[in-house]
């Protein structure tokens, strides 16, 4: 058991701390600017539950003095790569993501997609999202810069008979391996490949079609259609890359979605304007620290190895920002901005990443319990937790959306074997109820959809049929107030059906008839499968309502223009759908659904409401 070292004993300076277990394994690094009062706050009785087993497990604190808060930062990163302690949350080795390799070591150095640990004599670039873009970029510059991609054994191979391969006769390879390029051609090639990569495709393109021209112009129309061809190549693959700002900016942009068992971090580096790589990966949440602690952890991983562009834009800035700043310009030496966008292009980048995290989380999360027996613990879980005579395999959630009473829906979505069935989800519009009172239009939703259980119940396989599977657990998104309702109308239908509420405050469940709450321990499997069920219902209201929403402002902003009908109307609708893409649309888009002068009118009322 560790015991408490006494307080002169720790000195009162920027360091690094290392808790260690029986066997001398390093459990946890830290770092600090004053390490006396840094592990003093590890023997307090409040403790997480994560730092409380690290502790538990410890029988040793050690620390390491250093001069400066940057000192300390930089050597954390270093031991927690050297040491890989279970309790400190770290990025795994980035081995499956597709890097495009140049072997500069090489004396023909070869161009490959590859995967693993970075070798010296390589230059990288990317990583990018998908193996299979980046070889159809490849294939598409081979055309423009003729390099060799075959292995070194073939290589070898037409060395020695003097004849070279297939590639060499569909113009995708110089030949060096019979002699017909010299190095300084080649290693031309090989600098406007990696130009390319880098992102100064707009020049390559531009000395492409200025020498297609000078052939051109003296006459040598084979060279010229040459020099179109390989610009034609350059711009499919430059097609490939997509563009993120009109200004030719270096940066990178980090994005985290997270749950209480792991965060996914989404990383796009940008550069000369566009996204000339991608990294997504999932960090399980060993450590228990917030968002803007986990983005300062993975600032220190992600630049360990190699120089941080001049700009690095992050969702919130870490706590310890100064030193990790401060150490982010020693790498590049240089300056380096490290901030939140907060508007213009690069706040939209932000957002497009934060989606980006957001889908992808969401895609592992449901392959993460797309294991059966993830699920099965899962339900057997929320059976014991909620007391039911059987695991709800089909479980029903609700959810109410409006604003200040205007265009109120709610959304029902089901899950079955702890997975979304998306065929069975039902959205309802809000029909009885004026204003807004969410207690009441709950009752509305539960009485709509038991009741037509009821009248279904005798044909369960009807054609038509749609509420005539009974849940094996009813989910209120909210409190004791909505689930008071619906256990009401589930007991005046004389219906044997439990229902509980999830708050979204504290995570806490109701239980009718039951004054305190259940608190399920976070990292259970249960309280992850009510989360992502009232999640997901929340989802769904949410995005109906403003459906509703959008629809009825493009009604009413419809009805002021002249020569815009019930017909118009309803094709306007059918092609834009909402205010937002209509405003976005220009004249000659709007004309192809009205006429001209109905188009401008109708541009003009968009932004004058505007």
């Amino acid at each position: 058991m560790l015991t408490r070292p006494s307080r002169s004993s720790v000195p009162d300076s920027p360091g690094v701390y290392i808790f260690r277990d029986e066997h001398g394994r390093a459990l946890y690094v830290g770092k600090a600017k004053s390490l006396r009062k840094r592990t003093a706050n590890y023997f307090a009785n409040d403790l997480a539950p994560r730092t409380r087993l690290m502790v538990d497990a410890a029988v040793d604190l050690e620390w390491i003095v250093t001069d400066s808060e940057v000192a300390a930062l930089m050597l954390e990163f270093s031991l927690v790569q050297e040491y890989q302690p279970p309790f400190n949350v770290r990025l795994k080795d980035d081995k499956s993501f597709p890097y495009l390799a140049i072997t500069t070591s090489d004396e023909w150095p070869r161009a490959r997609v590859v995967r693993g640990r970075k070798r010296k004599g390589t230059d990288y670039f990317g990583p990018y999202a998908r193996a299979y873009s980046i070889r159809h970029t490849l294939d598409s510059l081979l055309r423009s810069f003729p390099v060799r991609t075959c292995t070194d054994a073939k290589f070898k191979r037409h060395e020695q008979t003097g004849k070279p391969c297939l590639l060499f006769h569909i113009e995708k390879c110089s030949g060096p391996c019979v002699g017909l390029v010299t190095h300084d051609l080649y290693q031309q090639h090989l600098d406007g490949l990696a130009g390319f990569l880098r992102g100064d495709s707009e020049e390559l393109i531009s000395d492409m079609d200025a020498a297609m021209s000078e052939a051109s112009s003296n006459q040598q129309y084979e060279q010229a259609a040459r020099f179109r061809d390989q610009a034609s190549a350059m711009r499919t693959a430059l097609e490939r890359q997509e563009l993120v700002t009109e200004t030719r900016e270096e940066f990178d942009v980090l994005a985290v979605d997270e749950d209480d068992l792991e965060f996914v971090l989404v990383v796009l580096n940008i550069r000369k304007g566009r996204v000339t790589g991608r990294k997504t990966m999932v960090v399980d949440r060993v450590e228990d620290i917030d968002t803007a602690a986990f983005v300062g952890r993975m600032i220190g991983h992600l630049y360990r190895d190699e120089s941080p562009p001049k700009q690095v834009l992050v969702p919130m800035l870490p706590p310890d920002a100064a030193p990790i700043h401060e150490w982010l310009e020693i790498l590049r030496g240089s300056q380096v901005s490290l901030r939140v966008p907060q508007r213009g292009a690069k706040r939209r980048i932000m957002e497009t990443a934060q989606a980006n995290a957001k889908e992808e989380f969401s895609r592992h999360r449901l392959k993460r319990h797309s294991d059966h027996n993830a699920r099965a613990r899962a339900l057997r879980s929320l059976q014991d937790t909620l007391k039911l005579p059987t695991p709800p395999l089909r479980i029903e959630c609700y959810d109410i959306s409006t604003i200040q009473g205007r265009f109120t829906v709610a959304s029902m979505v089901v899950f079955e074997d702890g997975l979304p069935k998306k065929s069975q989800y039902r959205r309802f519009k809000i029909k009885t109820i004026e204003g807004q009172d969410d207690f009441a239009s709950m009752e509305e939703v539960i009485r709509r959809r038991f009741t037509a259980y009821l009248a279904e119940r005798d044909q369960p396989h009807a054609d038509d049929a749609k509420f005539s599977y009974p849940p094996g657990l009813v989910v209120i998104d909210g409190g004791k107030g909505q689930l008071g309702r619906a256990a009401m109308v589930i007991d005046e239908l004389g219906l044997d059906i439990p229902a509980i509420g999830l708050a979204k405050k504290l995570e806490e469940v109701f239980v009718p008839g039951q004054s305190d709450p259940i608190i399920i321990p976070r990292g259970e499997e249960s309280l992850y499968l009510l989360q992502r069920v009232r999640d997901e219902a929340h989802r769904f209201a949410i995005t109906y309502h403003r459906t509703l929403r959008d629809r009825s402002m493009l009604t009413s902003i419809l009805d002021d223009v002249e020569g815009v009908g019930p017909a118009r109307k309803a094709a306007l609708n059918r092609r834009f759908g909402s205010v937002k893409k209509m405003r976005e649309a220009g004249i000659d888009d709007l004309a192809e659904v009205v006429p001209d002068k109905v188009a401008h009118a109708l541009y003009e009322t968009l932004h004058e409401v505007m």
